[in-house]
């Protein structure tokens, strides 16, 4: 596929972009669910990673009472230069109310999966572990038939705080690497792609029946070949679900869009991830970690017919 560059501004001061292909753009509608979902995270006080990411399913997915709620603040003190939330020194600690909130909100919106995420909290001793497990043990408390999945940072190779939230019993853990290790300097300098892949498979380690999930952006400069390499590590590290999404520049000040995929590109990177093993995956240009989680949760364990019911047993 070509892509076409842009200019944007006049003289030094102007940049060039790559234009967006028609698969890749999709309209925020101000439907009367989206309204109607801000307000009640507003009035509840709490945080989505679908606004402060800018996704651009957001719509769809608040029409369907799909949800990921970012917990710990809105203040990020990583600088990932992918990612549109913001980066600073959050002013406040771990607030003890929230995780009661996102469960009465849960149990209010009536939602059957609830996707619970973060930002970076290298500030915190344990990353903010102690309060995903709190998340989890409210909203099963107060929602027990919903299924309940974290999305959480790498605790800075912390395994301990993993296993705090494995013990919280959600019924997904889903770590994201986002790109390729070649790129880790140059796109998510905070972070050591092998810490990653530890955090997945300890993950697995303490929870075998769990469904272990990950996610990658392409578009950022990485080969196909590379991708599948790095496929490979992931599923000897026993994760279960796959999202591979277009990556798409926030803002003029992350870094740029290498390449367009062509969906034939991301159908050709599912194919070669179902080959080495992958129970479920979901691949395409707008797809992102937490877009149709339920289905992704419900098509991994539909998958392997003998995992037990993750929390049953305690």
């Amino acid at each position: 596929m070509s892509s076409q560059l842009v200019q944007i501004g006049g003289g030094e001061h102007g940049f060039q972009h790559l234009r967006l292909p028609p698969h890749c753009v999709r309209t925020l509608a101000r439907t009367p669910a989206l309204r109607e979902f801000e307000r009640r995270l507003r009035r509840s006080r709490l945080h989505s990673v679908c606004e402060e990411a800018r996704c651009p399913n957001r719509s769809e997915c608040w029409s369907r009472r799909h949800v990921t709620f970012l917990l710990l603040g809105d203040v990020c003190t990583r600088a990932c230069h992918f990612c549109a939330i913001a980066t600073g020194r959050p002013r406040l600690g771990p607030d003890p109310e929230e995780p009661d909130r996102v469960a009465r909100l849960a149990e209010e919106l009536e939602l059957a999966h609830v996707v619970l995420t973060s930002v970076n909290r290298d500030d915190l001793a344990d990353g903010g572990a102690a309060h995903f497990a709190a998340s989890v043990r409210a909203i099963r408390a107060r929602r027990p038939q919903a299924t309940v999945e974290v999305l959480t940072p790498d605790f800075r190779g912390d395994l301990d705080a993993v296993a705090a939230v494995c013990e919280a019993a959600p019924h997904v853990y889903n770590h994201n690497v986002e790109t390729i290790p070649r790129l880790y300097r140059r796109v998510r300098p905070g972070a050591v792609f092998e810490r990653s892949l530890a955090v997945l498979t300890e993950a697995k380690r303490q929870r075998p029946d769990l469904v272990v999930k990950s996610g990658l952006m392409v578009g950022l400069g990485e080969g196909f070949d590379e991708v599948v390499e790095m496929l490979g590590a992931l599923r000897s590290a026993g994760v279960d679900a796959l999202t591979i999404g277009q990556y798409l520049r926030p803002t003029r000040h992350h870094l740029p869009v290498e390449r367009y995929w062509d969906p034939r590109e991301f159908d050709a990177l599912a194919t070669s991830a179902r080959a080495l093993g992958f129970p479920h995956v979901a691949s395409g240009p707008l797809i992102r970690s937490s877009y149709n989680a339920e289905e992704s949760y419900a098509a991994a364990r539909a998958s392997r017919p003998r995992m037990a019911r993750v929390g049953e047993a305690g």
